[in-house]
């Protein structure tokens, strides 16, 4: 009789970093259960390039959870504010920009806390970095720190004593250009995931967002060619 497989859930984007992070989980002998949010973002798109990643990488299950925080606003992703276009390195470097969505990271990971009790899964992945990121907080590792002591706090599962929940964020100290050849290594299909933050009808990157620039940066510095179809 072969053991039971261990689980974990993944937060799956449809970008670049969670793609790697769910063959990272997989690498790792993981039985993935992938969660995919739609919080209304203007984005819509990178959900069916969920879909096909999930698919792709071949996961148990994939959950899609609508919850709508274009009610809250206060983000370029979220309300009627212009993406930032055109910015240069140095200003994509600093300050926190509005494409932060107020409070993304903690709803998401809450969801996937969530349904790792569910499923009896005690690894939840996530694609934080910060490095080649935009200076969100909610990517830091004292976030996830925290978190995941607040996830032994406030289950079940953990309160009594079925296990501990651990969250994993394996790109967090790596480049962009670190991640693209750590995933290639690992059989990752990067033309199935979408980085920008304001694709057209067409699903085409814009090419110029922060998002944008820094996969095009991460790509050129890999030495690997960028198989994003930009408008």
């Amino acid at each position: 009789m072969q053991p039971e497989k261990k689980r974990a859930v993944v937060l799956l984007s449809g970008g670049l970093d969670s793609a790697t992070a769910l063959a990272i989980a997989r690498s790792q002998g993981f039985e993935v259960h992938a969660l995919s949010v739609d919080y209304g973002q203007r984005h819509r798109v990178e959900l069916e390039r969920a879909r096909q990643i999930a698919a792709a990488q071949k996961v148990v299950n994939h959950v899609l959870v609508p919850v709508d925080l274009r009610s809250i606003g206060g983000s370029a992703l979220t309300a009627n504010i212009e993406v930032p276009k055109d910015r240069s390195q140095d200003d994509i470097g600093h300050g926190i920009p509005i494409t932060y969505v107020p409070a993304r990271n903690t709803v998401l990971l809450a969801l996937a806390l969530g349904l790792a009790e569910s499923v009896e899964a005690f690894d939840i992945f996530i694609g934080a970095n910060i490095y080649d990121y935009s200076g969100y907080p909610d990517c830091r590792p004292e976030f996830l720190e925290a978190f995941e002591r607040l996830a032994n706090l406030a289950t079940k599962a953990s309160v009594e004593g079925k296990g501990r929940f651990r969250i994993h964020a394996p790109l967090i100290r790596l480049t962009k250009a670190e991640i693209i050849r750590h995933g290639i290594g690992l059989g990752v299909d990067y033309s199935l995931t979408l980085s920008c933050y304001d694709p057209d009808e067409h699903g085409r990157a814009c090419g110029r967002c922060d998002s944008c620039q820094l996969r095009k940066k991460g790509f050129a510095e890999a030495g690997v060619t960028d198989p994003t179809d930009y408008r």
